[in-house]
């Protein structure tokens, strides 16, 4: 077989394998369609409205509560997916089609919506405050990753990383009697465990999954027998209480946006500066091409004068510390206080996010938002009195995570030297 022979063979194969995608996708928008318009439309009593509330109390911003009829709502949300799904069954959206995908979500779970507001009164605005807010911790743990994973280093220590600042946030906040001072300790440790994963990975060149699980299991266990020992006698020592909600003057009376995005702590607005200075950090500056380089190829970063190794010690150790706030928002700016293991597998939660955003800041705010808002849902829909079985409300998050890295994974490259250790030549 000749070299074009194999190259148009290849090319029949990569087409055929494409259309078998492009058809696989649009059966799963005619089955959302489906389950919208026999579930979330015939499955609600006919005359029924779905009313979502528009304001939040203390905001000084009143819009009237938006009403609409639950089952023609969901109709018309499923005619649209349909058609999307027989376009893409016809001839596909090609270079359309995550945002078309995108489209036929937001469709899915407006009907969603409307069926678990059918007949009752549901806070729009308040959840999608609460989605931001559950969706902060998550958006820095990611920012941390790609931080560390642009360089080329693996970062499944982003769990313990945020489990240790919490601990330490709400120790030093209590001892110092300042949640700000907390929130610096908090950062600290965090950069000391992003310089113990950069010594185990990059110096040791230790396999990096096993040094961040390592990580993760000896911060489960000294924060657990800490909190024991210390916490348990010294009650004190753990009401640490939280930063308070700064309004922003006049943009927090904006209706709708106003409560979400400008009446909000210190770690969501750090949130929302942190990801746009990231993404043109990496991608508009010297520093973010020198990173970003150290990660795809080592070597031929090396051969033009870029110092590798300390590039990736002292990216991994930013990453720490950004995981560090990540976990000082859980007793600093949510809680008040430090629980056994109270991050609960945010951590991975948050590497699912920087693999679903493609390892750019922007793409894992947007996947955290995902996260934050199936969390934040379950919540909601729990206070509905949904049908719904509660164990699986509470599945909600962690389902979601499994699905968004078993449908991207595949379609997402990490930095090419992701993971593989450096030996200088």
């Amino acid at each position: 077989m000749t070299a074009a022979t194999r190259a148009a063979g290849v090319l029949t194969t990569s087409q055929a394998a494409e259309r078998r995608r492009a058809r696989t996708i649009g059966v799963v928008f005619l089955l959302a369609a489906a389950v919208m318009g026999a579930g979330f439309g015939l499955g609600v009593e006919a005359g029924l409205d779905s009313t979502f509330g528009l304001n939040v109390r203390g905001t000084g911003a009143e819009l009237p509560d938006l009403v609409v009829p639950s089952r023609l709502v969901a109709a018309v949300l499923a005619v649209v997916c349909a058609g999307l799904g027989g376009v893409q069954l016809a001839r596909g959206f090609t270079r359309r089609l995550p945002a078309v995908a995108a489209v036929v979500a937001v469709c899915f779970v407006a009907a969603f919506l409307t069926w678990a507001a059918a007949g009752a009164s549901f806070n729009l605005t308040g959840m999608l405050q609460s989605t931001l807010l559950r969706a902060t911790p998550l958006a820095l743990g990611a920012c941390a990753g790609v931080l560390c994973e642009r360089a080329g280093v693996v970062n499944i220590a982003l769990e313990g990383m945020m489990l240790t600042a919490a601990f330490t946030g709400a120790l030093v906040a209590s001892a110092a009697g300042d949640q700000l001072v907390g929130v610096v300790g908090a950062v600290a440790v965090g950069g000391l465990l992003g310089l113990v994963l950069a010594l185990l990975s990059i110096r040791y060149r230790v396999d990096q999954i096993i040094g961040g699980t390592v990580i993760n299991i000896f911060a489960l266990g000294l924060t657990s027998f800490l909190s024991q020992k210390v916490f348990s006698e010294y009650q004190e020592l753990n009401s640490p209480g939280v930063l308070r909600v700064v309004r922003i003057p006049l943009l927090a009376e904006l209706p709708v946006l106003g409560p979400v995005l400008f009446a909000n702590n210190l770690f969501v607005y750090a949130m929302l500066l942190l990801v746009p200075l990231l993404t043109i950090g990496l991608f508009r500056t010297r520093w973010g091409l020198r990173v970003r380089a150290v990660g795809e190829h080592p070597r031929a970063a090396d051969t033009v004068g870029i110092d590798v190794l300390q590039v990736r010690y002292r990216t991994v150790v930013l990453g720490g510390m950004v995981a560090g706030l990540a976990g000082a928002f859980f007793t600093l700016g949510s809680v008040g206080r430090f629980d056994e293991n109270m991050t609960a597998g945010r951590g991975f939660i948050a590497l699912a996010a920087l693999i679903f955003g493609r390892w750019h800041p922007v793409g894992a705010l947007a996947a955290a938002l995902v996260f934050g808002f199936a969390e934040s849902l379950q919540s909601k829909l729990a206070i509905l009195s949904t049908p719904i079985p509660s164990e699986f409300l509470l599945m909600a998050p962690y389902l979601v995570t499994l699905l968004v890295v078993a449908g991207v994974v595949g379609r997402s490259r990490a930095p090419a030297a992701d993971g593989q250790p450096y030996v200088k030549g």
